[in-house]
């Protein structure tokens, strides 16, 4: 009996441990999901962008992505914190890839300049308890997130071109390839990760819009923009030197 009453404690001690893992796991999960659905409201935000409104439609994206900080992303940094958060990676990574999209894409059209990982972590710190091991993101959701921002703003440089602003798209287009190129040095050495991989096939293809866009216009005059996903072949060739424009 002795016996039967230890193993039920035993048992018992870890049925309650996993009912409360499970638990904090999925509330990772609603705080993830959450912060995805708030963050695409932002790079939503974004893409009203026109010549007329630019300062006006960044300031309300900046104040939403503040929100989306301090009401969403808080909550998972209060429930990751002072734990073995890469346990939960899985559960949480897909918020933190599109935030990381969001911080990103309003900081390129507010300042023209790359957000990078130590500027986002240091947002986070002023959430976390100090006496806990904070959250942080770790590199890879990070070059996650950057690989989706280069789709973003392929669809950003369409609209500026479609607006007139083809200057703005060709500057767009530099900074998606200087992306790209820096991510190529490190996609062979993530070799395990099938996303990065996928991701980086899509990114070449978000480069080749943008540059045959901006050259349709040169070539056929402003009255023609190449619009995405068109199976016009004449596209410019990625490892072909810059064309002075």
């Amino acid at each position: 009996m002795k016996g039967s009453s230890f193993q039920l404690f035993v048992f018992g001690d870890m049925a309650v441990e996993t009912f409360r893992w499970n638990d904090k796991r999925e509330r990772v999960v609603k705080a993830s999901r959450d912060i995805t659905i708030n963050s695409k409201k932002v790079i939503f935000q974004v893409h009203r962008i026109s010549k007329n409104n630019k300062d006006e439609v960044l300031d309300k994206a900046v104040k939403d992505l503040a929100s989306v900080t301090e009401q969403h992303v808080s909550r998972l940094v209060k429930e990751l914190q002072g734990t073995d958060f890469w346990k939960l990676r899985r559960a949480y990574s897909p918020g933190v890839q599109e935030y990381v999209e969001a911080a990103t894409l309003c900081n390129f059209c507010k300042n023209g300049t790359l957000l990078i990982l130590d500027e986002i972590n240091a947002t986070l710190l002023p959430l976390s308890d100090p006496s806990l091991q904070p959250l942080q993101i770790n590199i890879l959701d990070y070059l996650l997130g950057l690989a989706d921002l280069t789709g973003e703003l392929m669809r950003l440089a369409i609209g500026r071109i479609s607006d007139g602003e083809l200057e703005y798209a060709e500057k767009i287009c530099r900074f998606v390839r200087d992306i790209y190129r820096e991510l190529t040095l490190l996609a062979p050495h993530m070799d395990d990760n099938t996303d990065m991989k996928t991701k980086m096939d899509t990114m070449l293809q978000s480069i080749m819009k943008i540059e045959n866009a901006c050259f349709s216009v040169h070539v056929r005059g402003s009255e023609y923009v190449q619009l995405p996903g068109s199976s016009d072949p004449s596209y410019l060739l990625l490892g072909m030197p810059d064309r002075e424009i």
